[in-house]
C-alpha cells in the first residue's frame, strides 16, 4: 500500500499540492499517495486524528489551520517553534512532529526563481496570521534594511513582531500607518485574495522598481496583484513558486530527499493563465 499524505485546509479544492507531490514522487521513485482534505473550520483536530488513524504518514496544513496545527503537535522543529505556526506534520508512534517550510520556500522562490535581492532592501509584510508567522524569521536572516509587518489589527502585528524582537530591523503597524512610506518588496500574506478582496494600502507604498508578491495564487492575477499593478509596482509574482519550493522542503522532511523543483514549477507555469513576471 502506498504511503498516505495529504493537505488540510478550508478552502482546499484549489490546491495544487496533490499534483506537485505526485510529480515529486515520480521524480524520486517513491510510492505515495497525496490528497486534498477539506476540514471543517471547527473540526480540524478531528479530521487530522481520523487521517492518522487511517494510516496517514504526514500532512501539509494551509489556511486557516497553521496556528492550530502548532498547538496540536507534540513536538516542534526550531523553525516551527520560532514561528508559532506549522504547515508540515509527520506522524510516528511518539506523536506528531511539526515543521514550518514556508520561510524556506518563500526565500528560495524570491532569490533563486525571481532573482529578488533581500539584503539591504525595505520589506513590507501584510498580515500577521499563520502564513506570515513562518516567513518573518527567514526574511530577517536575509538582512533587509527594514521589515515592517502591517495588519488590519495592529495589535496582532505587534504581537508577531514581539516574537522576533532583537533579531533585526523589525516593527509593526496598522495599514493606515503606512502612509508616506514605500517599499522595495511587498508581500501579501493575508488570505484576502481567496475572498476576492485586497488589504487597504495607502498610495505610493510600492517603491520604484518594487516587487509585489502574493502568497496566494489562482487563475490570473489576484486582487492584490491587480492593486499593485494599479499603484505602480514594477514586478508582480504570485505564490505558485513558493508553493512548489515549500512542498519540496516538506517532501525532504518526510522522505529524506530534496526533489528538483524547477521542472515541477515549469509544468505548473505552462498551464497557468497568467505567469508571474
Amino acid at each position: 500500500m502506498s504511503d498516505r499524505y495529504g493537505v488540510f485546509g478550508h478552502p482546499v479544492a484549489h490546491s495544487k499540492s496533490p499534483a506537485i507531490h505526485a510529480a515529486f514522487a515520480a521524480q524520486c521513485g517513491h510510492d505515495l499517495s497525496y490528497e486534498a482534505i477539506l476540514a471543517p473550520l471547527d473540526g480540524f483536530a478531528d479530521s487530522l486524528c481520523a487521517f492518522v488513524a487511517a494510516g496517514g504518514r504526514g500532512a501539509n496544513v494551509t489556511v486557516p489551520f497553521k496556528e492550530e496545527a502548532c498547538r496540536l503537535a507534540t513536538r516542534l522543529t526550531p523553525r516551527a517553534a520560532q514561528a508559532g505556526a506549522v504547515n508540515t506534520l509527520v506522524f510516528d508512534p511518539s506523536g506528531m512532529l511539526g515543521d514550518n517550510t514556508d520561510g524556506a520556500g518563500l526565500l528560495r522562490d524570491l532569490t533563486n526563481n525571481l532573482g529578488c535581492r533581500i539584503t539591504g532592501q525595505r520589506l513590507l509584510l501584510l498580515g500577521a496570521g499563520g502564513a506570515a508567522r513562518g516567513v518573518v524569521g527567514p526574511l530577517l536572516e536575509a538582512r533587509p534594511a527594514a521589515l515592517v509587518i502591517a495588519n488590519r489589527t495592529a495589535a496582532r502585528a505587534a504581537d508577531l513582531a514581539e516574537r522576533f524582537a532583537g533579531r533585526g530591523p523589525l516593527r509593526a503597524c496598522g495599514y493606515p500607518d503606512l502612509a508616506g512610506e514605500s517599499f522595495d518588496l511587498v508581500i501579501n500574506a493575508t488570505s484576502a485574495s481567496l475572498g476576492g478582496e485586497t488589504p487597504y494600502l495607502p498610495e505610493r507604498v510600492f517603491a520604484s522598481g518594487s516587487l509585489a508578491y502574493d502568497m496566494m495564487y489562482g487563475r490570473g492575477e489576484t486582487p492584490f496583484l491587480l492593486l499593485a499593478r494599479a499603484q505602480g509596482a514594477a514586478r508582480l509574482a504570485d505564490g505558485l513558486g513558493m508553493l512548489v519550493e515549500q512542498a519540496a522542503e516538506a517532501f525532504r522532511f518526510w522522505r529524506g530527499v530534496l526533489p528538483d523543483s524547477a521542472p515541477v514549477l515549469a509544468m505548473l507555469r505552462a498551464v497557468a493563465t497568467v505567469p508571474a513576471h
